[in-house]
Protein backbone atom coordinates (compact mmCIF):
# COMPACT_ATOMS: atom_id res chain seq x y z
CA UNK A 1 0.00 0.00 0.00
CA UNK A 2 1.16 3.36 -1.17
CA UNK A 3 0.70 6.85 -0.14
CA UNK A 4 1.26 10.08 -1.57
CA UNK A 5 0.46 13.75 0.13
CA UNK A 6 -0.14 16.99 -1.06
CA UNK A 7 -1.38 20.22 0.90
CA UNK A 8 -2.23 23.95 -0.66
CA UNK A 9 -4.13 26.55 0.41
CA UNK A 10 -7.36 27.57 -2.00
CA UNK A 11 -7.81 30.70 -3.46
CA UNK A 12 -11.30 32.33 -2.13
CA UNK A 13 -12.94 35.64 -2.70
CA UNK A 14 -11.90 37.66 0.27
CA UNK A 15 -16.34 37.41 1.20
CA UNK A 16 -15.16 33.59 1.58
CA UNK A 17 -12.39 33.85 3.51
CA UNK A 18 -13.20 33.90 7.21
CA UNK A 19 -13.29 30.21 8.27
CA UNK A 20 -11.75 28.81 5.07
CA UNK A 21 -9.19 26.14 6.12
CA UNK A 22 -6.38 24.72 4.11
CA UNK A 23 -7.21 21.48 1.77
CA UNK A 24 -5.37 18.50 1.89
CA UNK A 25 -5.29 15.72 -0.81
CA UNK A 26 -3.92 12.27 0.18
CA UNK A 27 -3.72 9.11 -2.43
CA UNK A 28 -3.61 5.57 -1.16
CA UNK A 29 -3.10 2.82 -3.57
CA UNK A 30 -3.87 -0.75 -2.23
CA UNK A 31 -1.70 -3.51 -3.53
CA UNK A 32 -4.57 -5.91 -3.52
CA UNK A 33 -7.21 -5.48 -5.89
CA UNK A 34 -9.72 -7.76 -4.84
CA UNK A 35 -8.94 -6.58 -0.69
CA UNK A 36 -9.24 -3.10 -2.50
CA UNK A 37 -12.62 -3.94 -3.76
CA UNK A 38 -13.83 -5.43 -0.36
CA UNK A 39 -12.35 -2.24 1.26
CA UNK A 40 -13.84 0.42 -0.72
CA UNK A 41 -17.58 -1.94 -0.06
CA UNK A 42 -20.51 -2.57 -3.05
CA UNK A 43 -20.97 0.29 -5.26
CA UNK A 44 -18.54 1.86 -2.89
CA UNK A 45 -20.83 2.06 0.12
CA UNK A 46 -17.73 1.95 2.60
CA UNK A 47 -16.30 5.00 0.90
CA UNK A 48 -19.34 6.81 0.78
CA UNK A 49 -20.18 6.06 4.70
CA UNK A 50 -16.68 7.82 5.46
CA UNK A 51 -17.29 10.53 3.24
CA UNK A 52 -20.72 11.39 5.15
CA UNK A 53 -19.14 11.04 8.63
CA UNK A 54 -15.55 12.75 7.74
CA UNK A 55 -16.56 15.41 5.35
CA UNK A 56 -14.13 14.29 2.97
CA UNK A 57 -14.34 13.48 -0.71
CA UNK A 58 -13.18 10.11 -1.58
CA UNK A 59 -12.58 9.70 -5.49
CA UNK A 60 -11.78 5.76 -6.38
CA UNK A 61 -10.08 4.57 -9.43
CA UNK A 62 -9.56 1.00 -9.23
CA UNK A 63 -7.21 0.22 -6.33
CA UNK A 64 -6.53 3.89 -5.68
CA UNK A 65 -8.59 7.00 -3.92
CA UNK A 66 -7.81 9.89 -3.53
CA UNK A 67 -9.05 11.78 -0.30
CA UNK A 68 -9.37 15.22 -0.05
CA UNK A 69 -10.67 17.71 2.32
CA UNK A 70 -9.31 19.40 5.72
CA UNK A 71 -6.03 18.35 7.05
CA UNK A 72 -7.43 16.20 10.53
CA UNK A 73 -10.41 14.81 8.29
CA UNK A 74 -8.39 13.81 5.72
CA UNK A 75 -5.41 11.97 8.16
CA UNK A 76 -8.81 10.64 9.72
CA UNK A 77 -9.93 8.82 6.85
CA UNK A 78 -6.53 7.50 5.96
CA UNK A 79 -5.93 5.43 9.47
CA UNK A 80 -9.86 4.49 8.76
CA UNK A 81 -9.06 3.33 5.08
CA UNK A 82 -5.19 1.50 6.49
CA UNK A 83 -6.55 0.06 9.54
CA UNK A 84 -9.81 -1.79 7.75
CA UNK A 85 -7.58 -3.07 5.01
CA UNK A 86 -4.79 -4.41 7.51
CA UNK A 87 -7.91 -6.18 8.73
CA UNK A 88 -8.95 -7.88 5.96
CA UNK A 89 -5.38 -8.59 4.70
CA UNK A 90 -5.11 -10.71 8.20
CA UNK A 91 -8.25 -12.82 6.81
CA UNK A 92 -10.76 -11.04 8.57
CA UNK A 93 -14.30 -10.30 7.35
CA UNK A 94 -15.11 -6.62 6.63
CA UNK A 95 -18.83 -5.52 7.80
CA UNK A 96 -20.28 -2.01 7.84
CA UNK A 97 -20.28 -2.07 11.77
CA UNK A 98 -16.48 -2.45 11.51
CA UNK A 99 -16.23 0.47 9.13
CA UNK A 100 -18.38 2.96 11.56
CA UNK A 101 -16.38 1.44 14.37
CA UNK A 102 -12.96 2.49 12.55
CA UNK A 103 -14.64 5.83 12.19
CA UNK A 104 -15.25 6.50 15.36
CA UNK A 105 -11.76 5.47 16.68
CA UNK A 106 -10.65 7.82 14.10
CA UNK A 107 -12.73 10.49 15.78
CA UNK A 108 -11.84 9.20 19.36
CA UNK A 109 -8.10 9.56 18.71
CA UNK A 110 -8.92 13.21 17.51
CA UNK A 111 -6.26 14.68 15.33
CA UNK A 112 -2.40 12.56 14.52
CA UNK A 113 -0.65 16.34 14.73
CA UNK A 114 -2.01 17.68 18.34
CA UNK A 115 -2.21 14.21 20.33
CA UNK A 116 0.10 13.09 22.78
CA UNK A 117 1.46 9.96 21.41
CA UNK A 118 2.18 9.06 25.26
CA UNK A 119 -1.33 8.63 25.86
CA UNK A 120 -2.64 7.48 22.45
CA UNK A 121 -4.58 4.31 22.19
CA UNK A 122 -3.59 2.61 19.10
CA UNK A 123 -7.27 0.83 18.97
CA UNK A 124 -10.56 0.01 20.93
CA UNK A 125 -10.29 -3.39 23.20
CA UNK A 126 -10.99 -6.45 21.47
CA UNK A 127 -12.17 -9.60 22.57
CA UNK A 128 -10.25 -13.25 21.01
CA UNK A 129 -13.00 -16.04 20.29
CA UNK A 130 -11.82 -19.19 18.78
CA UNK A 131 -14.76 -18.26 15.75
CA UNK A 132 -13.29 -14.41 15.44
CA UNK A 133 -12.35 -11.69 16.80
CA UNK A 134 -15.21 -9.04 18.67
CA UNK A 135 -13.84 -5.47 18.64
CA UNK A 136 -15.27 -2.49 20.30
CA UNK A 137 -17.15 0.05 17.57
CA UNK A 138 -17.56 2.83 20.13
CA UNK A 139 -16.00 4.76 23.25
CA UNK A 140 -18.65 3.60 25.30
CA UNK A 141 -18.27 -0.22 24.33
CA UNK A 142 -14.37 0.39 24.74
CA UNK A 143 -14.87 1.22 28.29
CA UNK A 144 -17.43 -1.98 28.65
CA UNK A 145 -15.56 -4.71 27.27
CA UNK A 146 -12.46 -2.90 30.09
CA UNK A 147 -15.43 -2.76 32.85
CA UNK A 148 -16.31 -6.81 31.83
CA UNK A 149 -12.64 -7.55 32.64
CA UNK A 150 -12.06 -6.41 35.78
CA UNK A 151 -14.90 -6.54 37.69
CA UNK A 152 -17.56 -9.20 39.19
CA UNK A 153 -20.71 -7.26 38.37
CA UNK A 154 -21.14 -4.90 35.43
CA UNK A 155 -24.39 -3.04 34.16
CA UNK A 156 -24.75 -2.02 30.56
CA UNK A 157 -27.46 0.12 30.54
CA UNK A 158 -29.04 2.25 27.04
CA UNK A 159 -30.70 2.35 24.17
CA UNK A 160 -31.60 -1.04 21.84
CA UNK A 161 -28.45 -2.01 18.81
CA UNK A 162 -25.46 -0.20 21.21
CA UNK A 163 -24.35 -4.32 21.67
CA UNK A 164 -24.57 -4.45 25.54
CA UNK A 165 -25.59 -8.23 25.26
CA UNK A 166 -23.28 -8.82 22.23
CA UNK A 167 -20.34 -7.98 23.83
CA UNK A 168 -21.77 -9.46 27.60
CA UNK A 169 -21.81 -13.02 25.61
CA UNK A 170 -18.25 -12.24 23.80
CA UNK A 171 -16.72 -11.84 27.11
CA UNK A 172 -19.06 -14.63 28.54
CA UNK A 173 -18.05 -17.13 25.48
CA UNK A 174 -13.86 -16.21 25.88
CA UNK A 175 -14.12 -17.26 29.39
CA UNK A 176 -15.39 -20.30 28.69
CA UNK A 177 -12.69 -21.20 26.00
CA UNK A 178 -10.19 -20.31 28.33
CA UNK A 179 -11.40 -22.54 31.00
CA UNK A 180 -11.90 -19.27 33.41
CA UNK A 181 -15.18 -20.54 33.77
CA UNK A 182 -16.96 -23.78 33.51
CA UNK A 183 -20.66 -21.97 32.36
CA UNK A 184 -22.30 -19.28 31.23
CA UNK A 185 -25.85 -19.06 32.25
CA UNK A 186 -28.07 -16.33 30.27
CA UNK A 187 -31.11 -15.61 31.31
CA UNK A 188 -34.14 -12.75 30.81
CA UNK A 189 -37.57 -12.43 32.26
CA UNK A 190 -40.43 -13.67 30.55
CA UNK A 191 -42.56 -10.30 30.58
CA UNK A 192 -45.51 -10.29 28.64
CA UNK A 193 -44.78 -6.56 26.19
CA UNK A 194 -48.37 -6.57 24.94
CA UNK A 195 -49.09 -10.14 24.46
CA UNK A 196 -50.16 -13.18 26.53
CA UNK A 197 -47.75 -15.84 27.10
CA UNK A 198 -50.47 -17.90 28.18
CA UNK A 199 -52.06 -18.48 24.14
CA UNK A 200 -48.60 -18.82 22.62
CA UNK A 201 -48.61 -22.37 22.10
CA UNK A 202 -46.40 -25.86 22.87
CA UNK A 203 -45.55 -26.27 26.87
CA UNK A 204 -43.57 -24.16 29.24
CA UNK A 205 -39.94 -24.10 26.77
CA UNK A 206 -41.64 -23.41 23.92
CA UNK A 207 -43.67 -20.29 25.16
CA UNK A 208 -40.34 -18.98 26.93
CA UNK A 209 -38.01 -19.62 24.07
CA UNK A 210 -38.96 -16.74 21.75
CA UNK A 211 -37.82 -14.34 24.68
CA UNK A 212 -34.59 -15.56 24.45
CA UNK A 213 -34.41 -16.26 20.48
CA UNK A 214 -31.74 -13.14 20.38
CA UNK A 215 -29.42 -14.61 23.43
CA UNK A 216 -29.78 -17.95 21.26
CA UNK A 217 -28.54 -15.70 18.20
CA UNK A 218 -25.66 -13.99 20.06
CA UNK A 219 -24.40 -17.65 20.76
CA UNK A 220 -24.82 -18.95 17.53
CA UNK A 221 -22.56 -16.25 15.94
CA UNK A 222 -19.59 -16.56 18.33
CA UNK A 223 -19.39 -20.08 18.67
CA UNK A 224 -19.19 -23.30 16.42
CA UNK A 225 -22.97 -24.57 15.93
CA UNK A 226 -21.97 -28.53 17.14
CA UNK A 227 -20.28 -26.38 20.46
CA UNK A 228 -22.91 -25.01 21.29
CA UNK A 229 -25.49 -27.63 20.89
CA UNK A 230 -23.01 -29.90 23.04
CA UNK A 231 -22.17 -27.21 25.54
CA UNK A 232 -26.62 -27.05 26.26
CA UNK A 233 -26.88 -30.96 26.15
CA UNK A 234 -24.48 -31.20 28.85
CA UNK A 235 -25.36 -27.95 30.99
CA UNK A 236 -22.21 -25.80 30.32
CA UNK A 237 -24.20 -23.59 28.77
CA UNK A 238 -27.79 -22.64 30.43
CA UNK A 239 -30.87 -20.36 28.67
CA UNK A 240 -33.01 -20.26 31.63
CA UNK A 241 -36.25 -17.08 32.05
CA UNK A 242 -35.16 -15.22 35.34
CA UNK A 243 -38.21 -17.40 37.59
CA UNK A 244 -35.60 -20.86 37.33
CA UNK A 245 -32.68 -18.93 38.90
CA UNK A 246 -34.17 -18.41 42.60
CA UNK A 247 -32.93 -20.45 45.27
CA UNK A 248 -29.55 -21.46 43.56
CA UNK A 249 -25.97 -20.43 44.05
CA UNK A 250 -24.07 -19.81 40.68
CA UNK A 251 -20.48 -20.61 40.98
CA UNK A 252 -17.24 -21.11 38.79
CA UNK A 253 -19.75 -19.66 36.06
CA UNK A 254 -20.36 -15.85 33.62
CA UNK A 255 -24.38 -14.83 34.40
CA UNK A 256 -26.23 -12.49 31.94
CA UNK A 257 -29.09 -11.02 32.81
CA UNK A 258 -30.45 -9.62 29.20
CA UNK A 259 -33.45 -7.12 29.50
CA UNK A 260 -33.35 -6.24 33.21
CA UNK A 261 -35.93 -3.53 32.81
CA UNK A 262 -38.14 -5.29 33.26
CA UNK A 263 -36.95 -7.17 36.46
CA UNK A 264 -38.92 -6.31 39.94
CA UNK A 265 -37.04 -4.94 42.54
CA UNK A 266 -37.59 -8.07 44.22
CA UNK A 267 -36.47 -10.41 41.49
CA UNK A 268 -33.30 -7.89 40.94
CA UNK A 269 -32.49 -8.50 44.25
CA UNK A 270 -32.75 -12.75 44.07
CA UNK A 271 -30.79 -12.55 40.65
CA UNK A 272 -27.73 -10.37 42.47
CA UNK A 273 -27.92 -12.57 45.05
CA UNK A 274 -27.24 -15.69 43.31
CA UNK A 275 -23.89 -14.46 42.45
CA UNK A 276 -21.09 -17.33 43.94
CA UNK A 277 -17.61 -17.99 44.35
CA UNK A 278 -14.96 -17.32 41.40
CA UNK A 279 -18.27 -16.10 39.31
CA UNK A 280 -18.99 -12.92 37.10
CA UNK A 281 -22.31 -11.34 36.55
CA UNK A 282 -23.70 -8.98 33.71
CA UNK A 283 -26.60 -6.86 33.50
CA UNK A 284 -28.05 -5.56 30.65
CA UNK A 285 -31.44 -3.39 29.85
CA UNK A 286 -32.87 -0.64 28.15
CA UNK A 287 -34.70 1.99 30.90
CA UNK A 288 -36.97 3.08 28.05
CA UNK A 289 -38.05 0.40 27.04
CA UNK A 290 -40.02 -1.74 30.54
CA UNK A 291 -42.46 -3.83 30.05
CA UNK A 292 -43.90 -4.14 33.64
CA UNK A 293 -47.14 -2.81 34.96
CA UNK A 294 -48.06 0.69 35.72
CA UNK A 295 -46.41 1.53 38.73
CA UNK A 296 -43.83 -1.11 39.27
CA UNK A 297 -40.45 0.10 39.75
CA UNK A 298 -37.99 -1.33 37.33
CA UNK A 299 -35.39 -3.15 39.26
CA UNK A 300 -32.45 -2.18 36.79
CA UNK A 301 -33.16 1.14 37.63
CA UNK A 302 -33.14 0.99 41.76
CA UNK A 303 -30.02 -1.67 41.34
CA UNK A 304 -28.05 1.02 39.51
CA UNK A 305 -29.48 4.30 41.89
CA UNK A 306 -28.44 1.46 45.04
CA UNK A 307 -25.37 0.14 43.68
CA UNK A 308 -23.28 3.43 42.59
CA UNK A 309 -20.19 3.85 44.23
CA UNK A 310 -19.99 0.50 45.75
CA UNK A 311 -16.55 -1.37 45.03
CA UNK A 312 -16.10 -4.11 42.88
CA UNK A 313 -18.94 -2.97 40.58
CA UNK A 314 -19.06 -1.42 37.41
CA UNK A 315 -22.17 0.64 35.70
CA UNK A 316 -21.79 1.39 32.20
CA UNK A 317 -24.20 3.69 30.01
CA UNK A 318 -24.86 3.73 26.56
CA UNK A 319 -26.36 6.53 24.34
CA UNK A 320 -27.80 7.22 21.11
CA UNK A 321 -24.60 8.05 19.73
CA UNK A 322 -23.75 4.37 20.65
CA UNK A 323 -25.66 2.68 18.47
CA UNK A 324 -24.44 0.33 15.94
CA UNK A 325 -27.18 -0.91 13.68
CA UNK A 326 -28.32 0.75 10.46
CA UNK A 327 -27.97 4.80 10.90
CA UNK A 328 -31.63 4.91 10.90
CA UNK A 329 -31.60 3.52 13.98
CA UNK A 330 -29.37 6.01 15.83
CA UNK A 331 -31.98 8.75 14.61
CA UNK A 332 -34.82 6.67 16.04
CA UNK A 333 -33.31 6.45 19.26
CA UNK A 334 -32.47 10.30 19.13
CA UNK A 335 -36.34 11.10 17.71
CA UNK A 336 -37.71 9.40 20.71
CA UNK A 337 -35.32 11.05 23.51
CA UNK A 338 -35.92 14.64 21.85
CA UNK A 339 -39.75 13.87 21.94
CA UNK A 340 -39.28 12.60 25.81
CA UNK A 341 -37.36 15.79 26.97
CA UNK A 342 -40.10 17.55 24.89
CA UNK A 343 -42.62 16.19 27.23
CA UNK A 344 -40.80 16.43 30.58
CA UNK A 345 -39.78 20.13 29.71
CA UNK A 346 -43.88 21.68 30.35
CA UNK A 347 -44.22 18.76 33.09
CA UNK A 348 -41.55 19.97 35.26
CA UNK A 349 -42.49 23.77 34.48
CA UNK A 350 -45.84 23.09 35.86
CA UNK A 351 -44.35 21.07 39.06
CA UNK A 352 -42.12 24.77 39.76
CA UNK A 353 -44.86 26.72 39.00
Amino acid sequence: MRTTRSDNDKLIPAADAVGARAVTQIGLTFDDNRLASLLFGQYGQNLALIERRLGVVAEQRGNHVTLNGSRDACEQARRVLQGLYEQLKRGDELVSGDVEGAIRLAIAQGSLFDSDPATARPSFEEINLRKRPVRARTGAQDLYIRALRRHALVFGAGPAGTGKTWLAVAHAVSLFERKEVDRIILSRPAVEAGERLGFLPGDMREKVDPYLRPIYDALYDLMDGRIVERAMQTGEIEVAPLAFMRGRTLANAVVILDEAQNTTSMQMKMFLTRLGENSRMIVTGDPSQVDLPPGATSGLAEATRLLAGVEGISHVAFTSADVIRHELVQRIVEAYDNAVLRTARPREAKESG
